[in-house]
């Protein structure tokens, strides 16, 4: 392993936190360093919902990093692959976990229907609202899949993704427009006894989409490099 890998690695995991950044995922401009460009654009209508510093403007494509969500049923840990298709979004994800964005927070909607079952959480005030104060691009490629135990960015529309994410706990029959980060690897069965609670249904989509029937609550976020 080069000393220049090294550094970069540790350099843009300390910087995830405690630097801002700024803007599309295209190429670095040095192709011999595992990294791409990103580009967080603040939404001053929509500020953030608590202080969080905007990840630095660029991404690894190496490796994975893992992220453990301790709800209230259970930990769920998920690792998230950096040479996918959406690394900017996983340097998103691990940079607010660094930050303790999710931790206290609610998870708003679950949805558990023909065609859609998942969980959906990182919004602080309610479904869609409360994100980190800043967007970014889709990070598709038309590959997409999500299967079960899938961990993939939701969002409001093209290039509106910020803090939100959403976790497959059987299947998801929708359009590739979500940018997938990586794949649950401990904890399913904390999603299926989420699942087994129930549902109070609060969307217009039919009776298996809404509130999880009893609170679902992430108590703590942890990333382990």
């Amino acid at each position: 392993m080069k000393l220049r890998w090294g550094v970069t690695a540790v350099v843009s995991a300390l910087a995830a936190v405690f630097l801002p950044g700024v803007a599309t995922a295209a190429p670095a401009s040095s192709a011999s360093l595992p990294i791409v460009r990103c580009e967080f654009t603040p939404t001053p209508e929509n500020p953030a919902a608590r202080p969080v510093l905007r990840p630095l403007p660029f991404a690894l494509t190496r490796g994975t990093v893992d992220v453990t969500f301790r709800f209230n049923y259970g930990p769920v840990t998920v690792r998230l692959n950096r040479a996918g298709a959406a690394p900017c979004a996983v340097h998103n994800l691990a940079s607010l976990a660094l930050q303790r964005f999710y931790d206290r927070s609610q998870c708003w909607r679950l949805t558990n229907s023909s065609r859609l079952g998942v969980l959906q959480c990182g919004d602080i005030y309610e479904a869609e609202k409360g994100g980190p104060g800043y967007k970014f691009a889709d990070e598709v490629d038309g590959t997409e899949t999500y299967d079960r135990g899938t961990i993939a960015m939701g969002n409001q529309g093209p290039g509106t993704n910020g803090s939100e994410f959403f976790i497959v706990h059987s299947f998801a029959n929708i359009p590739k427009n979500y940018s997938v980060m990586g794949k649950v690897v401990r904890g399913m069965e904390v999603l299926d006894r989420i699942v087994a609670a129930g549902i109070i249904p609060t969307d217009p989509n039919g009776p298996a989409d809404g509130l999880p029937a009893k609170p679902v609550k992430i108590q703590k976020a942890t990333v382990g490099f």
